[in-house]
């Protein structure tokens, strides 16, 4: 059976897989060491864009981008600020 024949829909996987999630979690901000902010937010780019085509789900990629946004807060634009 090939992957875009099945129908059971994907859900994402929140709880913990990583065999070491303090390993990872240092090789991530080591990959940003020594890096400006702008090459830094390019390299994080980089790297959701490589995981999001492994990936290939769009519907996971959904789910997690709406968990992600959770709990932030949008930015006020100051031209908001001044019409209000």
């Amino acid at each position: 059976m090939s992957m875009t024949s099945h129908t059971r829909a994907a859900h994402l996987r929140t709880e913990v897989r990583l065999s070491d999630p303090d390993g990872f979690y240092e090789a991530l901000i080591e990959m940003h060491r020594d890096l400006s902010e702008a090459a830094s937010e390019l390299v994080n780019a980089k790297l959701i864009l490589l995981l999001a085509n492994h990936i290939g789900d769009a519907d996971v990629l959904r789910e997690a981008m709406t968990l992600a946004r959770q709990g932030v807060t949008p930015a006020v634009h100051p031209a908001a600020e001044v019409a209000q």
